[in-house]
């Protein structure tokens, strides 16, 4: 099977062009997709999160927080790259470990996205009924008709295709950037040294490794984007032939180096702000940084702000987490051993998203944030460590073997899941 997929490779790659082209729009608007599809929902209980552990933790974090998020996800984009042409993470499992492999991580790879997608459609419900009752001073609809017209409003973008949802993705990416400088920059003058008064002391080698172990797949999963992954390395494939791997590397580095700037400056802003017993209050009360800091400054712009910024985060965010849920069910379907046609396939997955994610967002369950929270280790597991194990066993990526960056996604891969199973269980 690695003979039959090197030859296709090969046919690909002998009509790719001789030389990479220049950066383009299309690169620009996969960029901001990526970006799009990590920074959501998550970074606005981030400083909450990260702030917790005290000044040292937090520095540490963010000197790890580009190379953690950018090798892990370039071992990932090169995993898919190392397919056949077309053919997506499912399919590329399948072809490097096997038909049993194939099926198990296409099932878990559902299972580890879809609920994060159900978690989307609670939160967007929530959070449009919350706006129209508290700011517009709106009765909302019964909450079975709103959360359908919000949901079936996504799908319609949905339908549109993949490069429209990256397109959508990378447009709604704008106002989000703009609104978190405007709130980074807003509380600048009421920076009162917050975590800074943790600085002085510096905590023992122990309690910062414990620290720093818990905190770790925070930081992972607040800049985790690997749900769109396996869409974008098919399509650099397709536009890049043999170059794909050195632009989807160049896109990947630029994403990445956008989404630390933006976040990391964010973050510190409210940490400077917020004294560790405000943040510790924040996280009692399950309130976003954006909801306790309305309330912290009773201030009427960013109350009004907050939802609209959270509906755009939580909006691309689901688009981008749909792209990698229909690609795994679609994969589940297939292997299932049921071949309809593509059109009927992307309605069948369109019919079930929408009926599942509109019951779930109707009953508004509290359970979601456990299966978000389960299914953590498995996205680590498929992020950092499925890619590290094939560069060590698949002849299509031996190229990579040796790299000191290896060694450091698998023991960052290892500690978030380490930390996530203790977390569970502690």
């Amino acid at each position: 099977m690695n003979d039959q997929a090197n030859s296709v490779e090969e046919r690909f790659d002998a009509a790719a062009p001789a030389e990479l082209s220049s950066w383009n729009r299309q690169d620009t608007t996969w960029m901001l997709g990526l970006f799009g599809t990590a920074i959501g929902a998550g970074t606005l209980f981030l400083p909450i999160n990260a702030g917790l552990g005290g000044f040292w933790p937090l520095v540490v974090l963010a000197l790890l927080a580009f190379p953690m998020t950018f090798y892990a996800h370039r071992g990932l984009t090169r995993f898919v790259l190392s397919g056949r042409e077309g053919a997506d993470i499912t399919e590329v499992v399948e072809q490097h470990f096997g038909i049993k492999a194939g099926a198990l991580i296409t099932l878990l790879y559902f299972f580890a996205i879809f609920p994060i997608l159900l978690i989307y459609s609670v939160g967007l419900t929530n959070t449009v009924a919350s706006f129209l009752e508290h700011q517009l001073h709106i009765t909302p609809p019964p909450r079975a008709l709103l959360s359908f017209v919000l949901i079936l409003g996504l799908l319609a973008v949905v339908r549109c295709g993949e490069q429209a949802i990256v397109k959508a993705m990378s447009l709604m990416v704008y106002p989000f950037i703009v609104a978190l400088l405007f709130l980074a920059v807003y509380l600048i003058p009421h920076w009162n040294g917050g975590i800074l008064a943790t600085a002085s002391q510096v905590p023992a080698p122990s309690a910062l490794l414990h620290t720093l172990w818990l905190a770790i797949p925070v930081m992972v999963f607040s800049f985790n984007h690997s749900p769109i992954i396996s869409a974008f390395a098919v399509d650099q494939k397709r536009r890049y032939g043999v170059h794909a791997e050195q632009r989807s590397s160049q896109i990947l580095s630029r994403a990445h180096l956008l989404m630390v700037a933006m976040v990391l400056f964010f973050v510190f802003s409210c940490v400077l702000t917020l004294s560790p017993a405000q943040l510790a209050e924040a996280k009692a009360q399950n309130l976003s940084i954006l909801s306790y800091l309305a309330n912290h400054f009773s201030n009427p712009t960013i109350a009004f702000a907050a939802p609209l910024i959270a509906f755009v985060a939580i909006s691309k965010s689901f688009l981008g987490h749909y792209i990698g849920a229909s690609e795994g069910l679609k994969g589940l379907i297939i292997k299932s051993g049921k071949r309809p046609g593509a059109k009927a396939l992307d309605r069948i997955v369109a019919a079930f998203m929408l009926v599942v994610c509109w019951i779930v967002a109707t009953l508004n369950p509290s359970i979601l944030g456990m299966i978000e929270t389960i299914g953590g280790p498995v996205i680590a597991a498929i992020l950092f460590l499925m890619p590290m194990y094939a560069i060590r066993k698949v002849p299509a990526m031996a190229r990579y073997r040796g790299q000191a960056s290896n060694v450091f996604v698998t023991a960052v891969g290892l500690v978030a899941i380490s930390a996530l199973i203790y977390s569970l269980t502690a």
